[in-house]
């Protein structure tokens, strides 16, 4: 092998008693770090939010290294599918006017929500989840699940984002879904002070954020687990809202602090607080 290579025997033995370069070993250290935060994120990290994650702990390492780091040890992030339609239009009912235009921006939190409802299978049959996200900080702010696709579904997870965040004359945008221009939807938000908005029927960027929490979720949860059934589902969706996506999930969008962190980083700056750009995130649960 040294004749065909051109090497000297004495040379190559040198090489195999020489210990290994400070470079090697610090990619060996990385390597390490990286795939450790991927297994921490389930497996749905990227470079470009492991590279935020690594930041954080104080490791100076570009990001198209992260990514040699991660082709080297077969480590990819979660990538999304096309979305589903589960909403259906009532001819015969009245929509609120467009309030948000595809303009999903909001100065501060509680001023724009949007949701939507999206279904999940298991062996037991669908499970339907309605959401209601806050622009702001992408948090999800109230959710419900069940086995049917009624106003009763979409009218629990607005009770919980208003119970929890006591808006005031908060914009609530949806798509014209016959759950969301009920009489009974028109109703609550007329007693909470609730604004109703709505795209228009058909056209998914009308209601892009909720489409994009839905994708996240699918990308990362729904395409990865079997549920056997519906409560199994139901577990798994309040574990990761409540466990990883508001309180860990990083967002680019937010330059990579997760919806709460987000929303304190807002607050503590709001009380004249200077905090850092990007917190620290642990695993879920």
């Amino acid at each position: 092998m040294c004749r065909l290579l051109g090497v000297s025997t004495s040379g190559f033995y040198a090489w195999l008693k020489r210990p290994e370069s400070a470079r090697a070993r610090r990619d060996a250290e990385l390597a390490d770090k990286v795939e450790a935060i991927h297994k921490r994120s389930r497996g749905t990290y990227g470079a470009p939010r492991i590279h935020a994650e690594l930041r954080v702990e104080g490791e100076q390492v570009s990001r198209k290294r992260v990514a040699r780091m991660m082709k080297a040890r077969g480590l990819v992030g979660a990538t999304r599918r096309k979305g589903y339609r589960t909403t259906s239009h009532d001819e015969a009912a009245r929509p609120a006017p467009d309030l948000v235009e595809r303009e999903f921006v909001a100065e501060a939190p509680d001023r724009l929500w949007v949701a939507d409802i999206t279904y999940v299978p298991t062996w037991e049959g669908f499970l339907y989840l309605a959401v209601v996200l806050d622009v702001f900080s992408r948090r999800i702010v109230g959710w419900a699940m069940a086995a049917h696709l009624r106003t009763e579904l979409v009218l629990s997870a607005l009770n919980m984002a208003l119970w929890q965040r006591q808006p005031e004359e908060v914009v609530h945008h949806s798509d014209q879904g016959c759950q969301y221009t009920s009489l009974a939807f028109s109703r609550r938000c007329e007693e909470a002070g609730v604004r109703p908005s709505m795209g228009s029927v058909g056209d998914c960027f009308d209601n892009a954020m909720a489409e994009s929490f839905f994708a996240t979720l699918e990308c990362e949860l729904l395409d990865r687990s079997t549920f056997r059934t519906r409560a199994e589902a139901e577990r798994a969706i309040f574990e990761f809202i409540e466990g990883w996506y508001n309180p860990h999930r990083r967002h680019s969008a937010l330059g990579y602090l997760s919806p709460i962190n987000f929303e304190r980083q807002h607050t503590q700056h709001k009380g004249g607080i200077q905090t850092q750009n990007v917190e620290p995130s642990t695993e879920a649960g």
